[in-house]
């Protein structure tokens, strides 16, 4: 094997990166690889339009049109099937939401406690998708550096600056590879978007493809 190393972007907001985390962590165990986990922060609204919408799922505000309607709620519907059959709550945010400050404390949580950093994801996806925790407050974020013990000293400060550089650097470096949607997966130079290319993945690896149709 030419590399030990993948990279996988994920975005918080993502329902599709939620459900990609345990079975990506699985074969990257199995294969003997090093998960080089990358924020992505996904700008829905180029493609999905934006809305907001209350308890009850009443839209309170709106900019999509039929189609992205369509998409968005199939999106969900199919997230559910796959979140019901592992017992995994999924509920529908209200809001479009920006990812751009829990993507800094991943790296944060990589730079200062690397060993801690699936315990972080898989805390913040699963929190979050239950509607728990607010990604985008300052003090929210703090607070869960700290249940985690990550080391949350001077961190507002660093995403100010340095943490919001190293995530403007992921982002560009990600895009120059083709990235355009999570999980991405990045391995010995070719990017493969969805947890459905996992089994291509390992074919790769193991240069068995027998399995692959």
């Amino acid at each position: 094997m030419k590399n030990n190393i993948i990279d996988i972007y994920i975005d918080f907001k993502s329902p599709y990166a939620y459900l990609a985390i345990n079975p990506s962590i699985k074969f990257a165990k199995r294969n003997k690889l090093k998960i080089n986990w990358l924020p992505c922060v996904l700008e829905i609204p180029d493609y999905l339009g934006s809305a907001k919408v209350d308890d009850q799922r009443n839209i309170l505000e709106s900019d999509r049109n039929p189609h992205q309607w369509r998409r968005v709620k199939y999106s969900y519907m199919d997230c559910r099937r796959y979140a019901n059959i592992r017992d995994i709550t999924i509920r529908g945010p209200q809001k479009i939401w920006n990812t751009q400050l829990i993507s800094i404390a991943l790296l944060w949580t990589k730079n200062n406690n690397y060993e801690l950093t699936e315990l972080f994801i898989e805390y913040v996806f699963e929190k979050f998708w239950k509607r728990e925790i607010d990604i985008e407050d300052y003090s929210v974020i703090t607070s869960i550096l700290k249940h985690i013990g990550i080391n949350s000293n001077f961190f507002k400060e660093w995403s100010i600056n340095d943490g919001k550089k190293e995530l403007e650097v992921i982002t560009e470096k990600g895009q120059e590879k083709g990235v355009f949607g999570v999980p991405s997966y990045y391995f010995d130079n070719e990017l493969f978007w969805g947890r459905e290319h996992l089994p291509m993945i390992e074919a790769k690896i193991t240069n068995d493809y027998s399995k692959i149709y």
